[in-house]
Order: structure tokens, then sequence, then C-alpha cells
């Protein structure tokens, strides 16, 4: 996000000079840096409106920033989970930073073993409803399973990999009190307004990929402290680490909880990110010539903090690339985007991203299947991160693409002579397979066991799988493969649904999802034209079909109701809600 903001902060000022920003960071050491830039004036204020303690726990005890220190009571089974009990058995609550997903369901489930042995019957009753939600959201998986059983005990976990209900049902619990202790990974840092007493970092450290293990930076860890302190609730808020040594009690003291955050860098340069926004500065016409080109992105805050023509390098690599694959034109010295180019601009997705499906559209397969379309999109850089295969999933991968070689537009790397390529590849495999699991209408939890994708992993897939099938039915239209067009929409509705091809008129009206469109045709009713002729009482008999959902369907497919159906409607109402709304026809 961060170099979308400031290109957009460069074209905001670019139209209006004495255009008025406001600028709010907590973090940010070099502000007068970004003022300056922005032309604007640093205002910086110690105040906050929880005070707020950090210290470093080590042997039994934790020790703050201001010289004092606590004692903890030791229950020997887990540092972190021994300082979040202490918090609770004072009142507060408590968020547990952890370097992983699988770590954050661990914690999340030894807090709940604990705190089970010491809740009340009144706290257990008004955790029923929460973990009853949970259970009821969505599709049932592991995962949804083990966090309401979590949450019945008043602990709880938060990730990327929960479905977005889920979280957010989660994160209701946690700010009306009823969960105590909540496992998170640094995600939730980054993205949601979830306040505590006290934040526990149990690890400074990460993994990445490729590189091994490294120090979480000091911005991340102030991050986290920003969490800490429930305004109206608390006097005071704790961010804590954890030291395993004395040494290592003296290094985070000195290399955290004392230490500056580190400067904000732009990182506009990054060639993936430049690209879609110099074509999109030419084809909206904030530059004409490649001089105004330069001009513009030298207003950046990454020509501001380098210099110009270090960004300059890289704009003129990007325009060669632009020109060369038809996006843009010169034309008596002025530069100007194609239709093609204006319309990948239009579509915000990588130029590299519209060269792949116009390539492979013209290449076109042996065969044109769903995979056909899956892989194509799984095939661009837009689809990230790439869901890499395990040790275990790669043969099977190797053995589906020797099956359906014909079916791909693109061929099958040589793993001997680039393994990178071919690893790539099998992760592009695995995503388009994700995919069609996914409109074969197989179960989130049976895509979860089959190919560890968790809901939200999967949800964040289809979204992006959504719109470049979208972009590839522009591109298939812009070129003149009309012939492509019904097989991409049609394809997209069942991305978007999750169904086989045979669902897709039911899915198409409104409160009917995947699950509910198949007890539907498996019902019998499986037109628009059958649901138009069955009554309201026969509707009514299909499971998850009720009262109020079988008007909304006959309101949309037609038919009339008799003034017995009428009656009998308003009488099935489940609940008082219902009965509202049958009211308001």
């Amino acid at each position: 996000r961060g170099p979308t903001l400031e290109v957009v902060l460069t074209r905001l000022i670019h139209i209006n000079p004495k255009i008025q920003l406001l600028a709010l960071s907590a973090t940010i050491r070099n502000a007068e840096e970004v003022a300056e830039w922005l032309g604007a004036i640093p205002i910086t204020t110690e105040w906050r409106p929880v005070p707020l303690r950090e210290g470093v726990y080590y042997n039994g005890e934790t020790h703050f920033k201001d010289g004092s220190a606590r004692a903890i009571h030791v229950i020997g089974g887990d540092r972190a989970l021994d300082i979040a009990l202490d918090v609770v058995n004072s009142g507060g609550q408590v968020l547990i930073f952890e370097e992983t997903r699988k770590a954050s369901v661990e914690m999340g489930k030894k807090a709940a073993a604990v705190l089970k042995r010491t809740l009340s019957k009144q706290a257990e009753r008004g955790l029923r409803l929460p973990a009853k939600k949970i259970l009821e959201t969505g599709e049932k998986t592991g995962l949804s399973e083990a966090l309401a059983d979590q949450v019945s005990y008043g602990a709880g976990f938060h990730h990327a990999g929960l479905a977005t209900a889920h979280r957010r049902l989660v994160e209701e619990a946690f700010r009306n009190g009823r969960i105590k202790i909540l496992s998170a990974t640094p995600t939730l840092a980054a993205g949601v307004n979830l306040p505590a007493r006290t934040v526990i970092i149990s690890s400074y450290q990460r993994y990445e990929p490729g590189y091994g293990r490294y120090p979480i930076s000091v911005l991340e860890y102030k991050q986290f402290c920003g969490r800490a302190g429930r305004p109206r609730y608390d006097r005071f808020g704790e961010a804590v680490l954890i030291a395993r040594t004395e040494d290592e009690q003296d290094y985070l003291m000195e290399n955290y909880i004392l230490a500056e955050p580190e400067r904000l860098w732009s990182k506009l340069a990054v060639e993936k990110v430049l690209r879609p926004h110099v074509l999109a500065t030419i084809a909206t016409g904030y530059a004409h010539t490649e001089n105004g080109l330069y001009e513009f992105f030298g207003k950046t805050f990454y020509a501001y903090q380098y210099d110009p023509k270090m960004i300059g390098a890289k704009i003129g690599e990007i325009l060669s690339y632009l020109c060369k694959e038809g996006m843009t034109e010169f034309e008596d010295g002025r530069i100007h985007a194609t239709q093609f180019g204006r319309r990948v601009s239009e579509l915000y997705v990588d130029p590299v991203t519209a060269v792949t499906i116009r390539d492979g559209l013209l290449n076109r397969a042996k065969k044109l299947t769903d995979l056909t379309f899956l892989h194509l999109i799984s095939h661009t850089p837009d689809i990230a991160p790439k869901l890499y295969p395990r040790r275990r999933e790669s043969d099977e991968l190797e053995l589906f693409a020797e099956e359906h070689s014909s079916e791909l537009m693109f061929p099958i790397p040589d793993a001997l002579s680039d393994l990178a390529e071919y690893e790539e590849f099998l992760a592009e495999l695995k995503c388009s397979k994700v995919l069609l699991d996914w409109i074969d209408e197989a179960s989130e939890d049976r895509i979860l066991d089959r190919h560890r994708v968790e809901p939200g992993d999967l949800l964040r897939l289809v979204e992006m799988a959504d719109w470049l099938l979208y972009a590839s039915h522009e591109l298939a239209r812009l070129f003149g493969h009309r012939d492509l067009l019904s097989k991409v929409l049609q394809l997209r509705l069942r991305v978007q649904t999750g169904v086989r091809a045979e669902l897709t008129p039911l899915v198409r009206l409104h409160g009917i999802g995947r699950v509910r469109a198949r007890t539907l045709f498996n019902s019998g009713y499986k037109t628009v034209g059958d649901l138009r002729k069955v009554s309201v009482t026969e509707l009514m008999k299909v499971p998850l079909i009720g009262a109020t959902l079988s008007k909304k369907i006959k309101d949309q497919v037609g038919g009339t109701l008799s003034a017995e159906e009428w009656k009998m409607l308003k009488e099935n109402a489940e609940n008082l809600e219902e009965q509202r709304l049958l009211s308001e026809y």
C-alpha cells in the first residue's frame, strides 16, 4: 500500500499544490522528512490516551523501562501463558503475538485449557453465544471448530487463514471482554484496532524462506506495542518481550525497549510496484512526454529521499517494455497509451499480467477446459503469494501436469535447466487445482485437508481469481476472441460462487449460495422455471429454505402467492426478525 499511497499523494499535490493534507502516524521516526516532502508542518507529541509501560520478562520477573519490576507467578508450562494469566487474574485482557499461524492456534489451545479450570458458570454461559455463532457462520471446518472450542473457554486465535466472518466474531468477542486471552499473528498489529491491557511478544525473530531466522524491526515491535492499553478500561498498557537468558534480556532492552524505530524508506522503485504506476501516469494524462514522466516521478518521496536520476533509470526500462508490448506509443515526441494500455490501466493489473493473458489467449491450448483459464491467471504475477506445494504434493502435481499438458496455454518448464522456474510452475498448478476443487463444490474443510489452504487464504485466492478472470474477459473482447467470452464469463461466475456449471442459474438468486443451491437442485428444482412453478408450501420443505427465504425466492422468480400461503408464511416465521421482514411486504 505504501507505494500506491505515495503516488496518489504525488498526484494530488501535482493537481493542487495548495492542497491541505493531514498525515498521522504513531511510529514514523523521520516524520520531519515526510513533512518536508509534503510541504507540511511536523507536530509531534508524547501524549497517549493510556500510558504505556514496556518491559522484558526473564526468570519470573518483568523488568520495565522505568526501572520498576513485577514478579510473575510461574505455573511452569509456558512463559507467555504465565504472564497472560497474571494479567487475567487482575482483571485485564491479553494479546499474545506468535510467530506463525500454527503457533497461534496452539497457544490459544493452551490458554483455553488453563482458563477452563477457573471459568465461572456465568462467564461460561456468556461464551456460548459467540462460540455458537462461529459454528453457524460460513462453512464448518476443522479450523472453525477449534476456534469455537477455544472461545467457549475465553481464549481464541486470530490470523489471516481464518474466514473473514470468523475473524470479525473473534474481534467482537474480544472487544466486549468475553475473550480474555487472544493469540494472534503479526498481521493483527498492522490492520486491526484491538487493544488489550497487555501485549506479549513471544518471539522477536521471524523465519523467511531462503534467508533463515532474523530479528524483527523496531518499527514492527512498536506496532505491537500500539495495541497495549484499553481506553476507558485501563490506567496503563503493557508491552512485554520474553527473554530466555540474561544476555538476551539486556539485548532486548537495548535494541527494542530503548531503541528508536527505523526510518521510513520509499519502496516505489521496485519494478513490479512501479510498472502499473508508470502506465497509469501516461494513460490518465498526468504526463505527455518522457521528460514529463521523469518530472512527475521526480516529485515522489523516493526521488526526495534518493536522487531523481535513480528512479529515472527504472522508468526508462519500464517505458521500453510498455512500448515493446504495445501499451504505449510515441508520436511527434509525445507519448500516449494505446487502447490496450488504457484498458490495462483501468483494470488495475500489472502490465506483465496483461501481456501474459494476451499471449495465452493468442497461443491457445490444444484443449480448452476450466483448467486452461485457471492456469492462465495463476501464471500471472498478480496471483500472489503463490501456493507453493509441500514435498509430498510435488509428485502429484508433476503427474497432473503430464496428464493435462494439452490443456495448458504455456509449455511446462524443464526442471533440470531452471529449477526455480519449475517450482514456480508447480505453485501455479497448485493454485489451479485449489480453484478446480472450489468450483467442483469441494467444502472449505476438504480443501483445507487436501491442500492445506485455510479459508482466509482461499477467499483471497478466489477474489483475485475473480478479478483476473474479469480482466481476461475484457482483454479477450479487446483482441477479438469472441468465442472465448461466454466460457470465461461462466467460469468467473462459478469461481465467485464455488459451484458446478449446473448450479449457475440458481446461485444468481439473492440469498442462494453454493450450499442452498445444491440443496434445491437435489430436491428437483434445477431451474428458475422450476422455482416459478413450485408452491411456497413445497419450497419450505426443502432443507435450509425457511419462510422468509421462500418469499424472497418467489419475489425474484415470479409467481403468485395465495392468501392461504401468506397466512402460512407468517405462522411459520421462525423468529421475530422473519416476522418483521414478512410484514414489510
